[in-house]
């Protein structure tokens, strides 16, 4: 680009009068950044990725087993759940869900998230964004509105693909919680939406990191690569005892007490810790994604 050019690049500001201020615009750039992201061949690989890994782990169940064994609520080795698989398959959603948290899960989100800015501005398309017009603010706000839509769906992608598994592979019926007691498989399907919903909510303070990343660079792979390795910098740093202080403020730290759902009653205490980290990193980083992207030069 000459400098001319860039003498004329478009810096919108988020109270450019040419903003629209009709929800329905706001909505609508919803739709289309939605419309974008879900027609990626990006997106689709990443989904056949966690969709696969349910289906993978069923299998070597099953192989291991023979689609029999014994397990129980507090009995057996290997991840969370994986024991009581054998005699209700309902317990692979379960599975599933703890076996793609800690890298999986976050991986993809990290991958949609750190491209989310820096991505646009790498193809040039960011400036079109802003004189469409969208604003600043308003693109920033859709931008990680869709992250947040592609955290649920990627977790509905695991736990529909674990329970289709899992009813295809093993005997499903009424599940028994960690509490011991039973609960009617129509509810436990209730539980494992709420699970699901709790992961996707999970996954928003790290959402926010990505995006914010994302405002730092015009490199959209720098951007997934960064984000990517703080992910697996603060599972290590969690992983370590002698940093037991500083694990409770990790954004990682809180990630499996999506168990406590298939509690008999659901215990509360780790959930709301997570929700208020979850909601203390949104703040955090997505106040300095919008200080970033608002004082920024759009140049691409």
């Amino acid at each position: 680009m000459s400098q001319a050019e860039k003498s004329q690049a478009v810096r919108v500001r988020p109270s450019d009068p040419r903003g629209s201020r009709n929800p329905l615009w706001t909505l609508g750039l919803l739709r289309s950044e939605l419309t974008t992201l879900l027609r990626r061949h990006r997106t689709y690989a990443l989904l056949a990725v966690l969709a696969a890994v349910p289906l993978l782990i069923g299998i070597a169940v099953r192989i291991e087993t023979g689609g029999g064994g014994e397990g129980g609520p507090d009995g057996g080795a290997g991840p969370a759940f994986l024991a009581q698989v054998t005699n209700n398959g309902f317990f692979l959603v379960f599975a599933a869900l703890a076996a793609t948290l800690p890298v999986f899960l976050p991986m993809a989100v990290g991958v949609v998230a750190g491209d989310a800015i820096a991505g646009e501005a790498s193809s040039g398309t960011l400036r079109y964004l802003l004189v469409a017009p969208a604003g600043r603010t308003r693109l920033l706000l859709v931008k990680y509105a869709s992250v947040l839509v592609f955290c649920l769906i990627a977790t509905l992608v695991v736990a529909v693909s674990a329970l289709a598994v899992g009813a295809l592979l093993f005997p499903v019926g009424d599940v028994t919680t960690i509490s011991g007691t039973r609960i009617g498989f129509g509810e436990g399907l209730v539980r494992a939406a709420l699970t699901a919903l709790v992961v996707a909510v999970s996954l928003a303070g790290f959402a926010a990191i990505g995006l914010f990343v994302s405002t730092l660079t015009g490199s959209g792979i720098g951007a997934m690569a960064a984000t990517v390795g703080l992910l697996i910098t603060v599972q290590i740093l969690d992983s370590i005892p002698q940093l037991s202080g500083v694990h409770p403020y990790l954004f990682a730290h809180y990630w499996m007490s999506f168990a406590d759902v298939l509690r008999e009653p659901v215990y509360w205490d780790d959930l709301s810790k997570n929700f208020q980290l979850q909601g203390l990193y949104v703040a955090v980083f997505g106040s300095a994604a919008w200080a970033r992207f608002t004082a920024k030069d759009i140049m691409a």
